[in-house]
């Protein structure tokens, strides 16, 4: 007999559940779970299974009421395991269904998420002044066909035999360029701004930096002429340039990473320079500086992006 899933009052209607699917052993399973608590849960921030699932029930068909049978579980998933560990497995490695409203939805707020991101984190070069959202998303959808063109011409190329194997002329090919094609809903918007600002700093469809960062770096006198220890690897493999930067002192190799200093200057047995730094150095300064001075140097952060806002 189907078995309904049931609310204190009434009947749980389609619409007001998300569902669960798990394909194995030739059979579908499904599970019924509150709106908005599988990620929660899946993130660690719900512990609770009961404000997860709608129904602890693992089913074939969840709006026809259908259970899975016993038989089907066992095939599937093994003897051993009782339904509370199959629900979990479900919930844990199942796909996520959800209506064309919701799906719509959540890519918008995603795509809101990144873009907000974006525009928070690139400046115009020359000013220093940052885009606007509405701005950066249409670079972005530029970017998209951009992207989606030269892939074109690429396939084509390729097929007619008459493509310059990538790096043969010492070009950079747009097809070894970070690309860009849209918002998804199973990424973070973190890892998916950072993918967008590497394209567009790659591609240049609106002349685009990343904002530097404003950072203090005091350091003692006393070991501003002693030679660097610390060595970072040269990321293009170039040894003689490693060994050069072996070679130079703390206060050169502190200097190499700020791209424009602001001031610097001595005061009580302490060297302090103010400048900018461009984001993905900052770890490797700060390393350096950790590392060179056991603990006796420091990095302050003054200005996370420095940017000047539009009128």
């Amino acid at each position: 007999m189907p078995v309904g899933i049931i609310q204190p009052s009434n009947q749980i209607k389609l619409t007001n559940i998300s569902l669960v699917r798990l394909k194995k052993a030739k059979h579908r399973f499904e599970i019924a779970c509150y709106k908005n608590k599988v990620l929660e849960w899946r993130s660690g921030t719900e512990k609770d299974l009961d404000n997860v699932l709608q129904v602890p029930s693992v089913f074939l068909n969840v709006s026809k009421g259908q259970l899975a049978p016993k038989e089907d579980l066992i095939k599937a998933f093994g003897k051993d395991k009782s339904e509370e560990e199959i629900v979990l497995e479900i919930l844990r490695k199942g796909e996520l269904q959800v209506g064309e409203k919701e799906r719509k939805e959540g890519l918008e707020r995603m795509q809101r998420a990144v873009v907000e991101i974006v525009a928070g984190k690139l400046v115009e070069p020359k000013s220093l002044r940052v885009y606007t959202p509405g701005m950066i998303e249409r670079a972005l959808d530029m970017l998209s066909k951009e992207a989606a063109q030269a892939k074109q011409e690429d396939d084509k190329e390729k097929g007619s035999g008459t493509g310059t194997p990538a790096g043969e002329d010492g070009a950079v090919k747009k097809r070894d360029l970070p690309s860009w094609n849209g918002v998804v809903t199973n990424k973070s918007a973190k890892s998916q701004a950072l993918e967008a600002m590497k394209a567009l700093i790659a591609w240049q469809v609106i002349p685009v930096m990343r904002a530097r960062m404003r950072l203090r770096i005091v350091c003692h006198v006393s070991q501003l002429k002693q030679a660097a220890k610390v060595v970072v690897a040269s990321t293009d493999g170039d040894e003689e340039g490693a060994e050069k930067e072996k070679k130079g002192t703390v206060k050169d190799r502190i200097l190499s990473y700020v791209e424009e200093v602001e001031s610097q200057g001595e005061n009580s047995g302490e060297w302090e320079v103010v400048g900018f730094v461009e984001p993905g150095a900052f770890k490797g300064l700060s390393d350096f500086i950790a590392g060179e001075t056991k603990g006796k140097g420091r990095v302050e952060v003054l200005d996370m992006a420095v940017v000047h806002e539009k009128d």
